[in-house]
C-alpha cells in the first residue's frame, strides 16, 4: 500500500496508561507511556478512530497524558479520570539501550463493555493480569468475543507479576478468546520456558487465534496464521531507544489489519501468506521509525506511506 487509507473501522483500547520515568545515564525525564495507551495513540495517529478506557488521576502527571492523548485525537472514556494517583514506571536505560522496568501502579477499572460501533477491541500488559482490573477485562473479552475482532498483547512484566504459574493462567484466558496474539521473544521466554518461538506460535493458534506474531528485537519477527507462517528481518536502523518499539510493532499490526481490510478475515482465522506479509510488514515499519527516537513516538501516515501527494 502506498497511500494511508480513508474510513477505517474503530478500536476500543482498555489498559494501563502511566508515565515513564526514563533515567539514562545522568539524566532524567519522564514521557507518556504505558502499553495500551501507547496503542491507543499510535492507532489514533495512524487516523483510525479510537477510544480508550484506562485509569488516570487528577494530578500534574494525569493532566500531561491527557493532553498526550489529545494531540493524536484518541477518545478518553470519562470513566478514566479517577482520584487515585497517575501510574509510574521508572524506566532505566541499559548499555544496550533496552530499557528495564519497576512499576508504580493499581488498576481497578471497575465494569467495561464495548462501545457502540467499534470492530476491533486491543488488551494487553498489565491490565491483563494485575488484580482486580484483570478480572473485568477478561469479562469483557469473554463477553465480546463473537462481536468483534480481540487483539491481546500479553507484554509481560514479571516485577508486577512474579508467579509465572498464576501469569500463565491469566493470560491464557485471555488469549483463548483472541483472534489476535502479540509477543516479544522476552514474553515468550518468561512465559513458556524451554519452548521454541514456533511452540509458542503453535500454542496460541491452538487456543484459537487467527494471527500470532512474535517480535525479536532487531532480528525482526516471525508470525503466523493458521494458514501460513513467515520469518521477516527488521529494517535497518539507528537504535535511539526500544521505549514503545513492541507497542508502535502492535499498533502497526492492528493498521496493517485494519488499512487492508482483513478484520473478518483474521476473524476468521483464513489469513493466507499475502495477507500476513502485508500485515507484518507494516508493523515493522511502525516500529523501526519508533526506535529511531527518543521515548513511544509512534508514526504518522506521512512518515509510514511518505508525504501524500498534493
Amino acid at each position: 500500500m502506498s497511500t494511508a487509507p480513508t474510513a477505517l473501522p474503530s478500536v476500543f483500547v482498555v489498559g494501563e496508561a502511566l508515565i515513564d520515568i526514563v533515567v539514562d545515564g545522568d539524566s532524567t525525564a519522564e514521557h507518556p507511556g504505558g502499553s495500551p495507551m501507547n496503542v491507543a495513540f499510535g492507532l489514533a495517529r495512524l487516523g483510525v478512530p479510537t477510544s480508550f478506557r484506562t485509569s488516570l488521576g487528577r494530578d500534574e502527571r494525569g493532566n500531561a497524558l491527557r493532553r498526550h492523548l489529545d494531540s493524536a485525537g484518541v477518545q478518553l472514556d470519562s470513566a478514566s479520570v479517577t482520584d487515585e494517583p497517575t501510574s509510574t514506571a521508572k524506566a532505566r536505560i541499559q548499555p544496550d539501550r533496552s530499557a528495564q522496568y519497576d512499576f508504580d501502579i493499581s488498576w481497578n477499572p471497575g465494569s467495561l463493555s464495548v462501545p457502540s460501533g467499534v470492530a476491533v477491541v486491543h488488551t494487553g500488559s498489565i491490565a491483563t493480569v494485575l488484580h482486580p482490573g484483570a478480572d473485568a477485562v477478561a469479562e469483557l473479552f469473554t463477553a465480546a468475543h463473537d462481536s468483534v475482532l480481540l487483539s491481546f498483547d500479553p507484554n509481560a512484566r514479571p516485577s508486577v507479576t512474579p508467579d509465572r504459574d498464576a501469569a500463565v493462567l491469566d493470560v491464557d484466558r485471555i488469549a483463548e478468546v483472541s483472534h489476535v496474539v502479540k509477543l516479544s521473544d522476552e514474553d515468550a521466554a518468561w512465559l513458556h520456558p524451554g519452548a521454541t518461538l514456533d511452540e509458542v506460535l503453535d500454542r496460541y493458534l491452538g487456543l484459537g487465534a487467527g494471527l500470532v506474531a512474535i517480535t525479536c528485537g532487531g532480528e525482526g519477527c516471525i508470525a503466523a496464521s493458521p494458514n501460513a507462517r513467515i520469518a521477516v528481518a527488521a529494517p535497518p536502523v539507528d537504535v535511539v531507544d526500544t521505549i514503545g518499539a513492541g507497542d508502535a510493532f502492535m499498533s502497526g499490526l492492528l493498521f496493517g489489519i485494519l488499512s487492508n481490510d482483513l478484520v473478518d478475515t483474521v476473524r476468521s482465522g483464513g489469513l493466507a501468506q499475502e495477507g500476513l506479509e502485508a500485515i507484518v510488514g507494516t508493523a515493522l515499519v511502525s516500529a523501526q521509525i519508533t526506535v529511531s527516537r527518543a521515548g513511544a513516538n509512534p508514526p504518522t501516515p506521512d512518515e509510514l506511506y511518505g508525504p501524500s501527494e498534493a
